[in-house]
């Protein structure tokens, strides 16, 4: 694993050389449709999404993506979801519990976007109604941290089956940025609140977050998602042969376990 710092790997997946959410779809996913639209409002460009195939496995993919240049990076937010992009990822899930389909999401996001705009248009619903029904959802439900995973605005995206992390990848409440600006009025001392936080991969995995970490080969992305590839493909063909009823009995206290997990921390 990488002898990376908390701050040092929040760098890393914040660099613009790291592969967006659609290289990752791209190498995953195979005979890809496109699907697009929230249907009530807006197309959201941030979350890229469609039907493909992983290893012979149908599935709906669901990816967050912060564009390859700047002017796709500024169309998409910085891949910073909007509210149509939240229910158009529901849509999607929806369908595929229709046509008995799992789903594969693909998250790096500093968190849902936090602009007026968002706002007017019902972003904290968005997340919310995002959250209750992925609980429910009668299909296999996959998480994959790929970059960086940043409060409700990932975690929309990650009441799944199973949450895997690649190797540098970080899931917290808060930004370090933003946790540090508002304990110590001091952004500069977000180094120090990614050591708080303890937001890396390996953390994930010892708090019951995450089922596991997936290396990054030292840079090789082949290599990565090859790994990656199976790692996903063995869990889905686990869950498949589930009943629904224990598919989401065993994901209810998943949960159940990491919210008592935190009571007791609390304490």
């Amino acid at each position: 694993m990488s002898g990376l710092t908390a701050y040092e790997r929040l760098k890393t997946v914040r660099s613009p050389a790291r592969p967006n959410g659609e290289k990752y779809v791209r190498a995953l996913f195979s005979d890809r449709v496109g699907l697009c639209g929230d249907r009530r409002f807006a197309e959201d460009p941030a979350i890229v999404s469609g039907i493909g195939y992983i290893d012979g496995i149908a599935v709906t993919y669901i990816a967050v993506d912060r564009g390859e240049d700047i002017d796709a990076r500024m169309k998409k937010h910085f891949g910073c979801p909007m509210p149509e992009g939240y229910r158009k990822a529901l849509r999607l899930m929806k369908q595929a519990e229709k046509f008995h389909r799992p789903v594969v999401c693909l998250v790096d996001t500093m968190g849902a976007f936090c602009g007026a705009d968002g706002e007017e248009r019902g972003q904290g619903q968005a997340i919310a109604e995002n959250l209750f029904e992925m609980m429910g959802l009668k299909t296999p439900i996959v998480s994959v941290i790929i970059g960086e995973g940043g409060s409700g605005g990932a975690l929309a995206l990650a009441a799944a089956d199973r949450v895997y992390m690649l190797e540098n990848a970080v899931y917290s409440v808060i930004s370090p940025d933003g946790c540090a600006s508002i304990l110590w009025r001091d952004a500069g001392r977000a180094h120090d609140a990614a050591e708080c936080l303890h937001i890396t991969a390996e953390d994930m995995v010892k708090l019951g977050i995450a089922e596991g970490v997936v290396s990054e080969h030292g840079g090789d992305f082949d290599k990565m998602c090859g790994e990656l590839k199976s790692t996903v493909f063995s869990e889905l063909r686990a869950l498949l042969k589930l009943p629904v009823d224990k598919l989401l009995e065993a994901r209810y206290e998943r949960f159940r376990r990491i919210g008592v997990f935190g009571e007791e921390s609390a304490e």
